[in-house]
């Protein structure tokens, strides 16, 4: 890494400082990543074993007899914090691997259609307006619909979704910088659009997509929480924050109330986190929004 490019960095950092709801949005994603990534070693139980003796018991809050569920049980007598430990590693993959899905094809229509223009621009655009037309959740269930319910559908059926939006911001940065004058000079000097591409056009583009991807992955950790309550996420008993709520909704009036709760605050807390992270990248990759 060159000098110029750990400045740079250390030039980001000090702006993250300085903005505390980023700061406070990046901790969040630290605090997650860790949760899913040391699961194993978090969770006091195991997220899957059933004790109907054990069924819809309360947490922490009812006295030291119910520590061993510090968050209560399910209606199936399973630990509350255990599978929402695991769910964290369950919902954040499908939140970063769908949002990876749709960058990249994102990316290479919007780069396509950006940078060429024409009618390649206008057939790939006319294809993302088609896209458009369906509400996203809609769209994204007429895919599970035809794919089947499972973790893996539910990622790819997200990263259809969202690959239009990620195409159209990638080709609106596309379309001005393709048009700077060190642009016209490579072609001028008979660089290949391969290499313009690749060397100029993506690199220059991709701060506005950083922080849509950013953005992205609160979207699509709640649309895999709806596709889990409508039962085509991931499948039993695997944990999600999703099903875990749509499992427990009817206990919310009859007295278990954290059956749901917990799973719902989950879900909650980790959207407003990448929420806050994305906008702080926003602010800290314009600098017309630096201050």
């Amino acid at each position: 890494m060159t000098k110029s490019n750990i400045a740079k960095l250390q030039g980001y950092w000090y702006f993250l400082k300085k903005n505390k709801s980023a700061l406070a949005g990046l901790i969040i994603l630290i605090v997650l990543l860790f949760v899913a990534l040391f699961a194993p070693y978090l969770a006091p139980n195991d997220p899957l074993q059933r004790s109907l003796a054990h069924r819809l018991l309360p947490g922490f809050w009812a006295g030291k007899e119910y520590a061993q569920f510090p968050l209560g049980t399910d209606y199936l007598g399973r630990c509350i914090l255990s599978r929402i430990i695991w769910g964290t590693r369950t919902s954040l993959s499908v939140g970063f691997i769908a949002v990876g899905i749709s960058t990249l094809i994102g990316l290479v229509l919007g780069l396509l259609g950006g940078y060429f223009g024409g009618k390649i621009d206008t057939f790939l655009m006319r294809i993302v307006d088609i896209m458009f037309a369906f509400p996203s959740i809609l769209l994204a269930i007429t895919i599970m619909a035809a794919l089947g319910p499972g973790l893996e559908k539910a990622m790819i059926a997200i990263g259809i979704v969202y690959s239009p939006q990620m195409a159209r911001v990638t080709r609106s940065a596309v379309l001005v910088i393709r048009e700077m004058d060190y642009i016209q000079a490579e072609k001028a000097l008979g660089a290949s659009h391969l290499r313009i591409i690749w060397h100029h056009i993506l690199p220059n583009s991709l701060a506005p997509v950083i922080v849509y991807s950013t953005l992205s992955v609160a979207n699509a950790i709640l649309d895999a929480a709806a596709l889990g309550f409508l039962g085509l996420g991931a499948l039993p008993p695997t944990p999600e924050w999703g099903a875990m709520l749509s499992n427990s909704r009817q206990f919310l009036l009859s007295g278990a109330w954290w059956a749901a709760t917990f799973p719902g605050l989950a879900i909650m807390i980790s959207v407003l986190g990448l929420n806050l992270l994305g906008d702080g990248l926003r602010d800290i990759l314009d600098p017309r929004l630096r201050v």
